[in-house]
Parts: structure tokens; C-alpha cells; sequence
């Protein structure tokens, strides 16, 4: 396999793809390669072979799982095209993906047009201050409609997404567009080599194209003094200056430029690849990256010069080649076989055989300078957000915040040698997926697997069993309910047994009160006098605890609760701990019956994210689920509903969010408190409990 040649940060590109769910981020990466001649043909998403979806789940499904990278050669540039997940519950991995990227490209579907993933990304990528700029895809579809895109893109991003593409022909019709710029139109062959060829304006396009070209130009000089001054005294501007004032315009965030593409027709990806060249920024461009430097904070400009030092943005868990590690070079020039620190664990790392990376293929290089994208197999203990450094500068860059699970299942193995496995399959997982969550409830003894939606979770499952043949169920979790009381009690709680030889004698009072939620429990020794002697006061608690664990009404463990012991008695022979641990025991039974027990359920705080016309829809739903809610919020076209819901109402949430919002809506979930369960679900939880446990004992007879 030939190797790439070296390049230098300022003929490096970084791009992170973004967009809704279909709408053609993979089929346009494949067009760009293609165009580049890293791929022999146009490989397809339909066809199970595109370059950036090579995991079998992404094969089978259709649907972009994790970032993938493909670096192209395209003229003096090496680009490297991060295509990213279009689901919102991949949102964590598109994170990771822009924290490598220097800019980012909106991918909109010509028919459908902005869709709510797109939003979030672009809000992601604008909040890690990218470059930005648009393609209208699909444009060769039945209803593709750029103008209607168009207006779309405005009104969500404002008019600072300025069109500098016309489309020639529309739907099936579609071959080409006119460059605004340069004022010059370009044809393709549908379905053909993806090369495009100049041809004359079309004259139903010519009056269209110029009232286009003006208002380009205007916006192209609003963000100059002297380009402005220059509009205002000729009434447009020369080529160069018209490519200066854009070029000024999308590195301030203040023009987001719109192209026209077909993937599926292979037309577009060159234009596409030429814009990304000029007028897309080099890394070396870019703002320096913080972090910390001898317990300090500290920022290094992306520079080949001085010490080494790369960022893991990226791991894959790969059943052969072992952990495969994504990196970009932040300062200095990485070479094969050099070592590196990890300035998390200390730990020495050989970076043998680096590479770049197109699709699942690594093309191998001798060295990669700063601002460039690598990746290297086989490291020890290098994961997702590490900072791999020189030993003479030990910096460490920040990593990104991964948000918590949403949505949690139990999982259990289907077999004993599943169930030896699974736990170290899953982890391997987890080094690839930061956003999963693996660990049994003290409670109800279950193992939990979480993750960002039920099909998160879903494919992981199905991971499990393809790349580590480890098949597993997935159900409901139980939920953790708790019990407490809601006044006080004071008792007295003995226990006495007499046999042959020594008896059991054990004699304690204590009174029993409710602490504030989340207080758990306390205990206070409050006795004079030797009432019981202090040998015995731990035993007391003991067995206090055993059986507020066992719990009371319905078995699950009772909390926020105080216990003041205050009296008591022993006898000389027939005390002993076992005694006075059975008498804590009585006790407690005994004040709960009179401390009005009360049933507790875990409430979460929801956070949806839906556009706005289902709003209504959401809120009538929490009100149903008993829930409340805390606050709202409108972004654009986007609403924001903040809410408390008890956890029980929510174990179906993710299926009927989809089916409510037509799964345009996603949403975050994380435990904030316990409450009291009302009276009516109260009832059928103890009661289901007690049915339960009677048939458990059933089974043990």
C-alpha cells in the first residue's frame, strides 16, 4: 500500500460532516473520495460498501453509528472529512468529532430540509466556534426544492447563509448549478464520473443568477469597511475581492455559504472539495488549544514546532486489531515509532505504525505534523479525551464533557459462558462508546446498561453478539423504589428466649424519627448509666439497619430516618450481641407501625428537545405521566421543555417520544430525588410486592 506524502498544518483541513438522520452526509463523503480518487468507484450507502460506513451495524442498518474519517488528497490540500452520526442519540460521538475538526459543513436534504439533529449540531459546532458553511443534498429528488431549502436555511440560521450556488434544472432535471462567484455555470452527467464541465449560463437562469450574484455581494462586503465603501461607489465588487470579503465573512462566523450537491448522482462533491481548499480554515488558523500544564492553566497554538503532543478524540474496540486509537497532532510532528507519554496514567505509549485513516483502511505514513489527523493501533492504555505528550511539556488538553445516559436496561447473559464474558465484552465497548454505562443496582441486585435511547442500547446488544458472540437480554429495569416514615415513634423492643443453659436477652428503647430527604440515617447512642453496656450499643444498630434493608411495606430498604437510643436494660449471663441485635430488630418493626411508613419513588429531571409545533403535545404528555414542568425554552424553532417525572412513567418514554414527534425530538434524563408515591400507586406497588415475595416463598417450599 502507497503512502500519502507529509503535509504541512496550512494545507490541512479538518471537516466534521453534520446533519439530520438520510440526509446524505455518507453518500457525499463517498462522492468527495471518489472525486479525489481514493475509492475506485462510487462506493454507495444502499449497496453496503461506502467508504465511512464500514461497522456491520452500519452496513445493516443504513444509518451512520460512530464518526468515521477519511482523509483525501485534493490538489495541494489534504482534507480529512469527519462524517459524522445523524441520529440525535450519537450526539456525545458528534461532539468528540468537532473537537478534531477545524470546521464544520451542514449537510440539508433538498426535500425534507432543516431537520432538528441539524440544529444541534450546528449549535454544537457554533459553540466550539467553527467555520460553517451549507449543502443543499438531494437536490435530484421528486419535491427537491433549493429555493424552499433556501428560505429553510435562513430563517433557522439567519441571513448569513447566503447561496453562492444556483441549481441548473430541478428534481431529475438536475445536472449542475451556476457558480455566483465567478458568475460561471458547471454541468455534470447524472450518475457519472463527477467531473464537471463549464458551459454558458442557461438563459432562464441568466436574470435569476445575477439578482443571486448582487445579493452575494452585498453580503460578501458588509463585513469590510473598504469592500463596503468599494460596493457603494462601483455597485459590485471584482472576483477577488467578492472571494476576500466571503472568505473574512466564514472564518468570523458570519457567513455561512450554501452549495448545491446530488451524492446519489455524483454531482457537486468536487465543487464541494475546491470550496473546502479555499476558503475553509487550516488548523494552524485556528484558536490555541487549553489545557493544563504543571498544575496550571496553559494553551498551545497548533505548531510544528516545538514538543510533541496529540489528543485521542476517538477509539474503536476492534475484535482484531485491538484498540484503535484516533488522534490529532496538536503541536510538534509525530513520527512512527515515537513515544509519547500518556499524561493521564504516566504510562509510556509506542506509537508504532501511524497512519491515516480513509474509512476502515489506515494508510500508513512516516510522520504527521501538527494540525493533522492520525490514528494507531495497539496502544496500552490510551482512551477517548487523553492527552499523549513529549516528556519535556507535559500538557494535558481539556477533554470533552460526555452528557449522562438517559434511558437504562437490565441486561443478563443467556447463558453461564455469556455471562462469564459479558462483563469484559461490554467493557471493551465502553472504550469505544463513552456515553454507555455498566453497573449492577445494589438494590435490586440487577445488572444495568445504559445508554443515550433504547436503540443505543439496542445495538450494543447487538455488538455484543456479532463482534464478541455474546448473547444477552434486555428488559425492563426495576425501579428503586425506597420506603421511609413521616412522624415520630418511641418503643420499646425486647427479645427474650430461654433454653437449656445459657438464654438470649436483649432490651432496648428507642425513639424514632424522619429526617430531610436524603439525610439516609443516623444514629445516636443517648444512653446513661450502663442501661445497656457499650459492647452492645453497635449490635443495637446493627440490627437496626438489617432490617430497615429488608425494608417493610413492600421490601425495599427504608431511609431518611433517625434512631436515638435511649434505654434499656441486659442481663449478666444471658446478654450478648446476637440478643441485642434481635431487639434492634423488634424495635424497629415496632416503630414503623407507628411512624406512618410512607412509600418513595425516584423522580428525574427530563429535558426535551422537539420543534416547537409539539410543545403542547409534550406538556399534556408529562401531565399524564404525573409529571411536572420545571421550564421552557425556544431556540429558533426549537423548544425546550424542562420537567420532574417520576421514573416508573418513564421506562417507555423513548418509543413514544418518537411515535409523538415523528422522531424528531430527542430528549435527556437524569435521577434528581426520591418523593412520596401517592396513595393509589402506592397500594398496587405494595401489593404487587407482597405477591412476590409469597410467590418466591412458594418456590422455595
Amino acid at each position: 500500500m502507497c503512502q500519502l506524502r507529509v503535509y504541512d498544518g496550512t494545507d490541512v483541513r479538518n471537516v466534521a460532516l453534520l446533519g439530520h438522520l438520510n440526509s446524505g452526509k455518507t453518500s457525499l463523503t463517498a462522492a468527495m473520495a471518489f472525486a479525489a480518487g481514493a475509492t475506485s468507484r462510487l462506493t454507495k450507502v444502499d449497496e453496503g460498501n461506502a467508504i465511512t460506513d464500514f461497522d456491520e451495524e452500519e452496513v445493516n442498518r443504513k444509518i451512520t453509528i460512530s464518526t468515521a474519517v477519511a482523509a483525501l488528497e485534493w490538489k495541494k490540500y489534504k482534507i480529512n472529512l469527519l462524517d459524522t452520526p445523524g441520529f440525535n442519540i450519537f450526539t456525545n460521538d458528534v461532539k468528540q468529532a468537532l473537537k478534531a475538526a477545524d470546521s464544520a459543513v451542514a449537510i440539508v436534504d433538498g426535500v425534507a430540509c432543516v431537520e432538528v439533529h441539524t440544529e444541534k449540531t450546528w449549535a454544537l459546532a457554533e459553540e466550539y466556534g467553527l467555520p460553517r458553511a451549507i449543502v443543499v443534498n438531494k437536490l435530484d429528488r421528486e419535491r427537491a426544492d433549493f429555493a424552499r431549502a433556501l428560505e429553510s436555511i435562513q430563517n433557522v440560521f439567519g441571513r448569513g447563509a447566503v447561496a453562492i450556488h444556483l441549481p441548473i434544472g430541478s428534481e431529475k432535471a438536475f445536472r449542475g448549478f451556476v457558480d455566483l462567484i465567478t458568475m460561471k455555470a458547471y454541468e455534470y452527467t447524472p450518475g457519472g464520473d463527477g467531473k464537471a464541465r463549464e458551459i454558458p449560463i442557461p438563459g432562464d437562469l441568466q436574470a435569476a443568477a445575477q439578482t443571486a450574484h448582487e445579493a452575494l455581494v452585498e453580503v460578501a462586503a458588509e463585513g469590510d469597511d473598504k469592500l463596503m465603501e468599494e460596493f457603494f461607489a462601483e455597485g459590485t465588487l471584482p472576483i477577488e475581492h467578492i472571494h476576500d470579503g466571503i472568505d473574512e465573512g466564514v472564518l468570523a462566523g458570519k457567513i455561512f455559504p450554501v452549495l448545491c450537491a446530488s451524492a446519489g448522482q455524483n454531482i457537486g462533491g468536487d465543487a464541494l472539495l475546491d470550496f473546502i481548499g479555499s476558503y475553509m480554515p487550516a488548523p494552524t488558523h485556528g484558536q490555541p488549544w487549553k489545557g493544563r500544564l504543571n498544575s496550571q492553566d496553559a494553551a498551545r497554538k497548533i505548531s510544528a514546532d516545538g514538543p510533541a503532543s496529540v489528543f485521542v478524540f476517538k477509539t474503536l474496540a476492534d475484535a482484531f486489531a485491538g484498540r484503535v486509537s484516533y488522534f490529532k497532532v496538536v503541536s510538534g510532528v509525530v513520527k512512527n515509532d515515537q513515544h509519547l507519554l500518556n499524561v493521564r496514567t504516566g504510562a509510556d505509549e509506542r506509537l508504532a505504525h501511524i497512519g491515516v485513516p480513509q474509512g476502515k483502511t489506515i494508510v500508513p505514513v512516516n510522520d504527521l505534523k501538527a494540525g493533522d489527523i492520525g490514528v494507531v493501533a495497539k496502544l496500552k492504555d490510551a482512551h477517548t479525551g487523553d492527552t499523549m505528550a513529549d516528556k519535556s511539556s507535559m500538557i494535558a488538553y481539556e477533554a470533552v464533557h460526555v452528557a449522562e445516559p438517559s434511558i437504562a436496561f437490565a441486561i443478563h447473559a443467556k447463558s453461564r459462558a455469556d455471562e462469564d464474558k459479558m462483563s469484559i465484552a461490554i467493557a471493551k465497548l465502553r472504550e469505544e462508546d463513552q456515553s454507555l454505562r455498566f453497573d449492577r443496582d445494589p438494590q435490586t441486585k440487577e445488572f444495568l446498561l445504559a445508554g443515550t435511547g433504547q436503540q443505543h442500547v439496542e445495538i450494543v446488544c447487538s455488538k455484543l453478539k456479532k463482534r464478541y458472540h455474546v448473547d444477552v437480554e434486555l428488559h425492563a429495569p426495576k425501579i428503586p423504589y425506597r420506603e421511609t416514615i413521616r412522624s415520630q415513634a418511641d418503643v420499646h423492643g425486647r427479645h427474650k428466649k430461654q433454653t437449656g443453659g445459657h438464654g438470649q436477652f436483649g432490651d432496648c428503647r428507642i425513639k424514632m424519627s424522619p429526617l430531610e430527604r436524603g439525610g439516609k440515617f443516623e444514629f445516636v447512642n443517648d444512653i446513661f448509666g450502663g442501661a445497656i453496656p457499650k459492647q452492645f450499643v453497635p449490635a443495637v444498630e446493627k440490627g437496626i439497619l438489617e432490617a430497615a434493608e429488608r425494608g417493610y411495606l413492600a421490601g425495599f430498604p427504608v431511609v431518611d430516618f433517625r434512631v436515638t437510643l435511649y434505654d434499656g436494660s441486659y442481663h449478666d449471663v444471658d446478654s450478648n450481641e446476637m440478643s441485642f441485635k434481635m431487639a434492634g430488630r423488634k424495635a424497629f418493626k415496632l416503630a414503623m407501625e407507628q411512624a406512618k411508613p410512607a412509600l418513595l419513588e425516584p423522580v428525574m429531571t427530563v429535558e426535551v428537545q422537539a420543534p416547537v409545533e409539539y410543545a403542547g403535545d409534550i406538556m399534556g404528555d408529562f401531565n399524564s405521566r404525573r409529571g411536572r414542568v420545571a421550564g421552557m425554552e425556544t431556540k429558533g424553532s426549537t423548544q425546550f421543555v424542562k420537567a420532574m417525572v417520576p421514573m416508573s412513567e418513564m421506562l417507555t418514554y423513548q418509543n413514544d417520544l418518537t411515535a409523538m414527534t415523528q422522531g424528531r425530538a430527542s430528549f435527556h434524563m437524569e435521577f434528581d430525588h426520591y418523593d412520596y408515591v401517592p396513595g393509589p400507586q402506592a397500594d398496587k406497588i405494595i401489593s404487587a410486592a407482597k405477591a412476590a415475595r409469597a410467590g418466591e416463598a412458594e418456590e422455595e417450599e
